[in-house]
């Protein structure tokens, strides 16, 4: 698979910070933090979990996301698979996303448990244990969502900010997220951009902006409208 790797520099060697869009992959406050407000509750998960449920990312970045969406999943008892899709142009080196890692001391052990397999993800693509299933698509998320054939009940939209990297938030993007949701499917996003409401508004979704993260005032929620139901 070929591949272009992420580049990045440590910001005082604990945030990972992206040279080419020059922007952190997680917050300044808590990265950790940020992921359950802004894509578990945002989604309100996991009280929407059940077997085969399936999240959508955009932005895989340091897989902090993945392993929280596990961790809830097994700390809710729910049972069965949870299947985990992700979209990633700049894939980060292994080493790069266990250093990340070690700033998280409440997912040590599934960091622990899944460092053995991180290469094995990159060169594959794939990765399947007793209660989850991830995909890793590596590749412009404008061409390759087009081909995707799932869907999701959820997506956590999380590229770097639309002030840095627009093209992840444009309205074919958008859309394509809206072609692969299913009905009443939900999404969630830090970022309370005009433009990224009002594309995601075109493509099928109710908008809502509601409280956001540490320094950002507000974040967005969105909910695909089912045509049916109308």
């Amino acid at each position: 698979m070929t591949q272009t790797s992420a580049t990045l520099e440590w910001r005082n060697e604990v945030i990972p910070v992206s040279t080419k869009f020059d922007d952190p992959y997680y917050s300044l406050d808590s990265g950790l933090n940020e992921t359950k407000h802004v894509f578990l509750s945002g989604n309100d998960l996991p009280n929407r979990f059940c077997d085969g449920f399936h999240i959508a990312e955009l932005g895989f970045g340091t897989a902090l996301n993945f392993l929280a969406a596990l961790d809830a999943w097994r700390s809710s008892g729910q049972t069965g698979c949870l299947n985990f899709t992700s979209f990633e142009a700049y894939p980060m080196s292994v080493e790069d996303m266990q250093k990340a890692h070690v700033q998280f001391p409440e997912i040590a052990h599934l960091a622990h448990e899944f460092s053995p397999i991180w290469q094995s993800l990159l060169d594959t693509g794939t990765a399947s244990g007793g209660d989850y299933h991830l995909t890793l698509i590596i590749g412009d998320a404008r061409e390759t969502l087009k081909t995707w054939s799932g869907t999701a009940d959820c997506w956590f939209l999380d590229g770097f900010s639309p002030a840095k990297n627009p093209e992840l938030w444009e309205q074919e993007v958008l859309s394509e997220v809206g072609k692969h949701t299913v009905p009443n499917g939900t999404a969630a996003t830090y970022t309370a951009a005009g433009f990224v409401r009002r594309n995601l508004e075109s493509a099928g979704f109710s908008v809502t902006r509601i409280q956001g993260y540490g320094r950002k005032r507000h974040m967005t929620q969105a909910r695909k409208v089912d045509q049916h139901a109308k």
